[in-house]
């Protein structure tokens, strides 16, 4: 319940696998959240378990995001938004109201549409599909490039597909803003020991997940490029 926007926990489901989540919310009394898609059999396993079921869980782990008064602009794609969502109800007292645009492959897939709305304003969610069945037709990073010409932010926040945030770290880039963005990578351990999450010089259960952007800089030629796979080689994305 200490935990911060950005940190993860390791959820594991007895005779199935251990898995890295991001952290939903963690509430005063205790109750720790998380979303979980399903896409494998671990997440399988946990879709299929009925309330009083038994899990392990350890954590929280890695850094987080830090938390501006400016104005803040977020990213989000996929379950890449559930970080970014929990970063959304910390905002200091008096900072305006965060520019958040989100995007997934269909309208069913975007998560906690009305939550972001209620706490960003209605008018500062812009929603991109893939299908076009909501919001603009595409990728999330599409009006993001127009976005940036118009506006001025103080800080971008990112999370999602590592190309996507590949794309984000490029447009900050160009505009001169500084990032914060968290990477997805495989992680078995999440205490730094078995190198599977490696990018670079950094382990990203360690050192990250929440990367700025000087030590993207120092990463480019691997982040956004390549990854390890199940066996530790080093596979495109």
């Amino acid at each position: 319940m200490k935990a911060k926007p950005g940190q993860f926990l390791m959820l594991w489901i007895p005779g199935v696998d251990e898995i890295p989540l991001s952290i939903l919310n963690a509430e005063k009394d205790g109750t720790v959240s998380v979303a979980v898609k399903k896409v494998g059999e671990a997440t399988q396993a946990l879709h299929n378990m009925k309330v009083g079921g038994i899990i392990g869980v350890r954590g929280p782990f890695g850094n987080s995001f830090r938390v501006s008064a400016g104005k803040m602009l977020m990213v989000g794609g996929g379950t890449g938004t559930v970080p970014l969502l929990f970063l959304s109800t910390i905002m200091p007292f008096g900072a305006p109201k965060p520019t958040f645009v989100m995007g997934a492959k269909s309208e069913e897939e975007l998560l906690f549409l009305n939550a972001l709305r209620t706490l960003c304003g209605e008018k500062n969610v812009i929603v991109t599909t893939e299908d076009g069945s909501c919001g603009f037709t595409g990728l999330c990073t599409e009006p993001l490039q127009e976005l940036l010409g118009r506006e001025k932010f103080d800080f971008v926040y990112a999370c999602g597909p590592e190309l996507m945030v590949r794309r984000v770290f490029d447009l900050t880039e160009r505009y001169g803003l500084e990032l914060q963005a968290s990477l997805e990578r495989l992680m078995r351990c999440a205490i730094g020991l078995c190198g599977s999450c490696v990018v670079g010089r950094f382990r990203v259960c360690r050192d990250g997940p929440v990367f700025g952007s000087k030590q993207l800089r120092e990463v480019k030629k691997e982040f956004g490029v390549s990854k390890r796979g199940f066996d530790g080689r080093k596979v495109p994305l």
